[in-house]
């Protein structure tokens, strides 16, 4: 079955509680499922050998899941405006994909979280946008025709789903959980229009 790949990367479990979000957003739409994966953390000074399969949640991601994928759902927590290194990482890794074509002409969307309400979460998802478009990819965002948009009080932006975390443990709030489903059932749709 046709999937979309709903990749991100979580240091404190913000970002995986949208990516579960936006999986079920992928499953209301009939003809596809979501694959979720995340990237393994690296290191600063030295490039981080972790197990091939993490101790718990979603497996790594491998270059494969990427490029077999009917559309990409990519999210990162905002780090100064821009997406985390470990998830930059795997995406630099993937000029094979670039060169071959793999990901041209397929859907995708980003979304991210952050502590505070102005952190820099609309530039992390503009810069999540950038190697998406240089791979041909077609980028979609949340239309304000999703009402949550115009009530949020949270996280929420035209440019993808996004999350404001406050704290630590800050769960996502009903806007911002439908919000992630929307972008989430907007990806999986185009995806399955873009398949028959």
């Amino acid at each position: 079955m046709p999937y979309i790949l709903v990749l991100y990367y979580s240091r404190h479990g913000a970002t995986a509680q949208m990516a579960r979000e936006i999986a079920r957003g992928v499953s209301l739409v009939t003809g596809i499922e979501a694959r979720v994966r995340t990237v393994a953390p690296i290191s600063t000074t030295t490039e981080a050998v972790d197990d091939a399969i993490p101790n718990e949640g979603p497996l790594y991601c491998e270059l494969d899941d990427l490029a077999d994928c009917a559309g990409l759902v990519l999210g990162s927590p905002t780090r100064f405006g821009n997406m985390a290194a470990p998830l930059k990482y795997f995406i630099d890794s993937s000029s094979s994909l670039w060169l071959s074509g793999s990901l041209v002409g397929k859907p995708a969307a980003v979304f991210t979280s952050s502590t505070t309400m102005h952190g820099g979460q609309e530039s992390t998802l503009l810069s999540m946008m950038t190697p998406l478009m240089h791979h041909g990819m077609m980028i979609l965002g949340l239309p304000y025709s999703e009402s949550a948009l115009h009530s949020t009080r949270t996280g929420g932006t035209p440019y993808g789903a996004s999350h404001v975390a406050m704290e630590q443990d800050t769960p996502l709030s009903d806007d911002e959980k439908t919000l992630c489903k929307a972008l989430g059932r907007r990806v999986a749709e185009t995806a399955v229009k873009l398949l028959s």
